[in-house]
């Protein structure tokens, strides 16, 4: 099993899930970040440490969430690794409880 970064992370794209991979395994878009299900050695730690509670577990993304998980995978093999936290977007707070974010992504 690996973890998903699912919708709510769009335009917020807080990083400190970042600070605690072991392994690396975030990509970074301009406006999403994404786990790479080839690298994640699924110890959940980011799950704690995200602020928009948009990490889950693979089994755990929830129905209208499905379609994160092919989207990480794709996105993973086309974003470059994120190794350090950054500063999140002047504007993560706003974002954070807007749903339905999804056209709003930046590939």
């Amino acid at each position: 099993m690996t973890y998903i970064v699912a919708e709510n992370c769009i335009r917020c794209k807080y990083t400190d899930c970042v600070d605690v991979c072991p392994v690396d395994c975030f990509r970074e878009g301009e406006n999403f970040l994404v786990i790479d299900p080839d690298e994640c050695i699924d110890c959940s730690l980011c799950v704690a440490e995200c602020p928009a509670n948009a990490i889950y577990a693979a089994d755990d993304v929830p129905a209208d969430q499905q379609q994160f998980i092919a989207l990480n995978a794709e996105l993973a093999k086309l974003w470059k690794p994120i190794i350090a936290k950054k500063e999140a977007p002047a504007d993560a707070d706003d974002w954070l409880k807007v749903k339905d974010k999804l056209h709003l992504l930046q590939r």
